[in-house]
């Protein structure tokens, strides 16, 4: 049984589709079958994994239309061991035109029945707002990984966030769990980065992954390339630090 695991944060900038396509292809090279659904109108986890996004014909949109199955969406890329949902923009227009359906919110969790039993993992990288899109990736999922700037303003909007997830438990998922804070853009030359990585840890302890991804230039570079950085740099500080958060995901999935 596959677990489905949402990125979410809605505030932008925080690395979320960075940890998406990242995590994505270090899962593929520990040899886990994963699904990446880009569930963000700007669909750059589609492009950071070499998809052109001008040609995607059916993607997230029309699985969340049911007018398509998640098998006739899905495409390989790059990555082994990694398919792709892509996203286009007319995801936009998703948000409008799911108003008046009846279980709205449901309608990712519907689609993703057919598929669930054929990868270990399938990840969804979410939009950077709270909508309607973000919803149904956390009522389709088994839990959340919350990636968090090591900046002045990282705390803020996490309460907003948990708020959410707290709803989403009560009244469409009950089984939603947070996998993990992840800690994202650290800089140990800052004090400010230490203070927030301290702040995060003394809150949240246990819900914090053990694995913080520092701030590297390659890991930058690797989308303009439509690479993971996997494929891009695999000695890179980068590489190593999403290799680890990918050991850790899999050992605490394996208790």
């Amino acid at each position: 049984m596959g677990k489905i695991i949402a990125i979410a944060n809605q505030k932008g900038g925080v690395g979320k589709t960075t940890t998406s396509v990242n995590l994505a292809a270090s899962l593929g090279v520990l040899e886990k079958k994963v699904l990446l659904i880009d569930a963000d109108p700007q669909a750059n986890a589609s492009s950071g994994l070499g998809i052109d996004v001008e040609s995607v014909e059916i993607g997230t949109y029309q699985i969340l239309e049911h007018s398509n199955t998640p098998q006739e969406a899905t495409i390989t890329c790059s990555a082994p061991n990694v398919s792709v949902i892509p996203a286009h923009i007319d995801l936009v227009a998703i948000e409008i035109e799911l108003v008046d359906k009846e279980n709205r919110e449901y309608m990712l969790k519907q689609a993703l029945e057919s598929v669930k039993d054929q990868y270990d993992y399938i990840l969804i990288d979410c939009a950077p707002s709270l909508g309607l899109l973000t919803l149904n990736a956390l009522t389709a999922a088994d839990s959340v990984v919350i990636p968090i700037q090591c900046e002045y303003f990282a705390l803020e909007g996490l309460g907003k966030l948990l708020n959410t997830i707290k709803s989403v438990q009560k009244i469409h998922n009950p089984n939603l769990d947070i996998e993990g804070l992840l800690l994202t853009m650290y800089d140990s030359r800052l004090r400010l980065s230490n203070q927030v990585v301290e702040e995060v840890q003394k809150h949240f302890n246990d819900m914090v992954f053990k694995t913080i991804i520092q701030r590297n230039v390659k890991l930058s570079e690797a989308p303009s390339f439509g690479e993971s950085i996997i494929n891009f740099d695999a000695t890179s500080r980068g590489a190593t630090n999403y290799l680890s958060l990918a050991q850790e995901i899999i050992k605490k999935n394996s208790n």
